[in-house]
């Protein structure tokens, strides 16, 4: 069987991975192509690469060489113009052709460049960004992060979603000068509600940031540079200030690359559309993955479906998908699938995701409904599903301690937790992220919840202790399966992403990890158990 992959990140990194064993066997022939000229690297550390916290080397996901050692045709530096579905062909950018049995699309998304006068906003022009403006989505983008952090340059970061906050927290404490510049009243506005952006906006300042709220940006201006391109120069703002810096860093969102999907026919809505076996044509034979996939398969009853946006954008869910069409890939290729053998299950529904702020002094963590306030009238309700019984009332629970920058809020129906906001409080959150994950009715007392990070509490308490717990949203690993690696001697968080697959995605998990190598050390050397 011919397989062919059209884009080299993360989530085409997995599915490669996991395809190995038949192409070795000869049973699959496949073509990957990437439009960069490196292999797959993890995006998501990319800002963590440009503030000098690691290396190129580091966050790679694949070895070029390697696959081709294995029988991959691996094309890097190429994209493909065209998809020809009659002859399952693949017309690239040097004139070639490439032929397929099966395709799989993992082309990703691009970063939003805003309407601002003199930018160019043509999605396909990333690369004409002036000097001094990136985007922050590749190798060369770090490098003009890190250019900026090292001569202790004034970085201006446009955009108060996560990632602009992980990179501004993260070039701050490197030793750069950083502005936040957003048009919300608080920052994560979309993700949690007013006392947690206030709490988390009193963070960012107490961390040496700029913040500046309630901004509208209009334009750019820049200063003329001796033999090159003028340079950017100052951020514009509606009310008519000018923030004037080394190093414009958008921060905007990004949107799924579908061009080169709606160019061939396929549907496509924010994302290219695919349905629970993630097929997005009726053949079965071209599917996506990844931050370009956006899983609808149009049945109105469908609950997984129900309310569902477009591609979630987490590299967890990418990869999931990744290892669950690889073995339907597997099944399809191989002699076992014959038609006596059932199809593989659909591919399971996520679950809510959770959104955790990855930074060393700055927690936060929030999932779920939290639109519900402290002393909402909100009654039970008949069941509407059969049931026969009633929905229980909402109920909200919050704690503040805006002194020391610590919230939590709490919004449960009939005890368990349907949506929560944490800042400040990384024990409290780890808590309350497993009771929601797993569905757990919560304590009837909620202040014990609220008192875990009180000073008086166990200082090496950071997270659940149940070994069945997942560390690792990203990969799914346990914490037992780390602490399995880390006395089986994995002495470095490197160590253990090799064996467990923890710690290679997002990057979250990397300081529990480190805890758990530390204490078993420190174990070793006390002589404890």
């Amino acid at each position: 069987m011919r397989i062919a992959v059209v884009g080299f990140g993360p989530v085409a990194a997995r599915l490669i991975e996991e395809l190995l064993p038949p192409v070795r066997s000869g049973q699959v022939l496949l073509t990957v192509i990437g439009a960069e000229t490196v292999p797959a690297y993890n995006r998501v550390l990319v800002a963590d690469l440009g503030v000098g916290r690691t290396t190129a080397d580091a966050i790679g996901l694949a070895d070029a060489g390697e696959l081709r050692a294995a029988g991959v045709n691996v094309l890097l530096g190429t994209t493909v113009r065209r998809i020809d579905r009659p002859r399952r062909m693949l017309e690239l950018d040097n004139g070639t052709w490439a032929p397929y049995d099966r395709l799989v699309l993992a082309t990703g998304a691009r970063a939003v460049v805003p309407t601002l006068t003199g930018l160019n906003p043509d999605p396909a022009a990333l690369h004409l960004l002036p000097p001094g403006v990136t985007a922050l989505r590749d190798l060369g983008d770090a490098a003009r992060l890190r250019e900026a952090v090292d001569g202790g340059g004034h970085v201006i970061v446009l955009g108060g979603g996560i990632l602009g906050i992980e990179a501004a927290l993260a070039a701050a404490e490197e030793g750069a000068r950083v502005t936040l510049v957003h048009h919300g009243d608080r920052p994560l506005a979309r993700n949690i509600d007013n006392g947690g952006g206030r709490t988390l906006a009193r963070a960012l300042r107490s961390a040496g940031i700029n913040l500046i709220s309630g901004a509208r940006s209009t334009g750019v201006s820049f200063r003329p540079q001796a033999g090159g391109r003028h340079r950017f120069d100052a951020l514009e703002l509606e009310d008519g200030r000018r923030i004037g810096g080394d190093l414009l860093l958008l921060s905007c969102g990004v949107r799924p690359r579908t061009g080169l999907a709606e160019g061939a026919g396929l549907p496509v809505a924010a994302g290219i559309v695919v349905n629970h076996r993630l097929a997005a044509d009726t053949e079965g034979t071209i599917f996506a993955i990844g931050d370009c996939a956006e899983v609808r398969c149009g049945d109105s009853s469908c609950r997984s479906c129900a309310g569902a946006g477009g591609p979630a954008g987490l590299i967890g869910p990418g990869w999931r998908q990744a290892e669950w069409l690889a073995r339907h890939l597997i099944r399809e290729a191989g002699p076992q699938a014959a038609d006596d053998v059932a199809p593989l299950p659909e591919l399971a529904a996520e679950k809510p995701a959770v959104m955790l702020l990855k930074a060393r002094n700055v927690d936060m963590a929030s999932a779920g409904t939290i639109d519900a306030e402290l002393w909402d009238d909100d009654e039970a309700v008949p069941c509407t599903d059969g049931c026969g019984g009633v929905v229980p009332p909402r109920r909200v629970a919050q704690w503040a301690d805006p002194e020391h920058g610590r919230y939590a809020k709490l919004v449960t129906r009939g005890g368990l937790l349907e949506g929560l906001v944490c800042v400040g409080m990384p024990r409290t959150a780890a808590e309350l992220v497993l009771l929601y994950e797993r569905g757990s009715e919560l304590p009837a007392d909620r202040t014990a919840l609220f008192r875990l990070d009180a000073a008086e509490q166990l200082p090496d308490f950071s997270g659940p202790a149940d070994p069945d717990s997942v560390l690792c949203r990203c990969t799914g690993a346990t914490l037992g399966q780390v602490e399995a690696a880390v006395a089986g001697g994995c002495s470095s968080a490197g160590a253990v992403g090799e064996q467990t697959r923890a710690g290679t995605g997002c990057g979250g998990c990397r300081a529990r990890i480190t805890e758990l190598i530390k204490s078993r050390l420190e174990a070793a050397v006390t002589g404890a158990p």
